[in-house]
């Protein structure tokens, strides 16, 4: 599958992964991603609300990635948002 990147992630990304020891982990969950979009170790799950239409995927106990799915053929991941629960939800 292929993933991007959108620049709100990408600002995300460096204002909160770049300044922890999450960096390692996101690129190990995002290959298992990539690989396997629900695979269980994800916890891969549809939002609700306000933010009806995303899902998310976890990096850690407490960080999560958002992101939603292409209508392109093969679909493609465009994540948009990472940070902990009371950040992107």
């Amino acid at each position: 599958m292929e993933v991007a990147f959108s620049q709100t992630f990408k600002k995300a990304f460096k204002k909160k992964i770049k300044a922890t020891n999450a960096e390692q982990e996101f690129w190990n969950r995002l290959e298992l991603f990539i690989n396997n979009p629900y695979d269980s170790r994800l916890k891969t799950h549809k939002l609700s609300g306000k933010l009806k239409g995303l899902s998310s995927f976890s990096i850690e106990y407490d960080l999560r990635v958002v992101f939603y799915f292409t209508k392109d053929k093969p679909a493609k991941a465009v994540l948009v948002d990472i940070g902990n629960h009371d950040e992107v939800y």
